[in-house]
């Protein structure tokens, strides 16, 4: 039996699932800030911030982690891929789909469970990441070119990712999405891929902020500063009567 071709994953898709990331770069061990947390769409392998410039004229997505899971931003995946039917997450203030299935258990009267891994699913999606859709796919034999979108290398341009740089002292993580992150459920539902809200960066700046004040003299801080500004004269004695 002939294989179907349109059903095979082009190279970059599959290695963005495939592909570990966040482990140490292991050509940069010995370096600070070594997570391999860039997909390079052209080489098709996760890159660490030192390595940016050996690629600077590829296109690069950025991969994202929450609680031990890779996601990428939505406004980033849907130029590459149909994203329809994935159930998008808010987190940190920007829309995120995950890269790969998280199982769980199929519950007894679901009405509404991922096609692929029996996760439960809020209505109307039908895939719980982009894998479970991929799969998904790949199995009923159809042809994933109807999905996909030609990559313009424009939308992911190394300039997106100076704030990676990693000479600049003192970089902030706070841009990444962490495990002290809050992981909401999906937005209402619109359009075919939740497309018509656009996330801008100005959240994710305003929580910047939020981390940088934190950062500063705190309150312990304020309270010596305005101890110091209050310290009394010299006494003043009553005149002799």
């Amino acid at each position: 039996m002939m294989m179907n071709m349109v059903a095979v994953k082009p190279a970059w898709l599959e290695g963005l699932m495939a592909e570990t990331f966040f482990g140490s770069c292991g050509a940069h061990e010995n370096c600070r800030k070594n997570e391999k947390n860039v997909f390079c769409l052209l080489c098709c392998l996760s890159i660490c911030p030192h390595c940016l410039p050996s690629h600077r004229s590829h296109p690069l997505l950025q991969v994202r982690r929450y609680v031990y899971h890779d996601v990428v931003r939505l406004d980033d995946l849907e130029k590459l891929i149909d994203c329809s039917h994935i159930q998008p997450y808010t987190i940190n203030g920007a829309k995120v789909i995950f890269l790969n299935q998280r199982p769980q258990s199929r519950s007894k009267g679901s009405a509404n469970i991922c096609f692929t891994c029996d996760r439960i699913l809020q209505e109307p999606f039908r895939f719980c990441s982009l894998s479970c859709k991929v799969d998904h796919l790949v199995d009923q034999g159809e042809d994933l070119s109807t999905i996909l979108y030609r990559i313009d290398d424009s939308d992911f341009a190394f300039s997106q990712f100076e704030g990676l740089r990693v000479d600049v002292p003192e970089m902030m993580d706070d841009d990444q999405i962490t495990p002290n992150s809050i992981l909401e459920n999906p937005l209402q539902y619109k359009g075919t891929s939740g497309s018509n809200e656009n996330v801008g960066n100005s959240e994710i700046s305003r929580g910047k902020e939020v981390v940088r004040k934190k950062k500063g003299t705190g309150f312990l801080g304020g309270i010596v500063l305005s101890l110091n500004n209050r310290r009394k004269g010299a006494p003043q004695r009553a005149p002799l009567s």
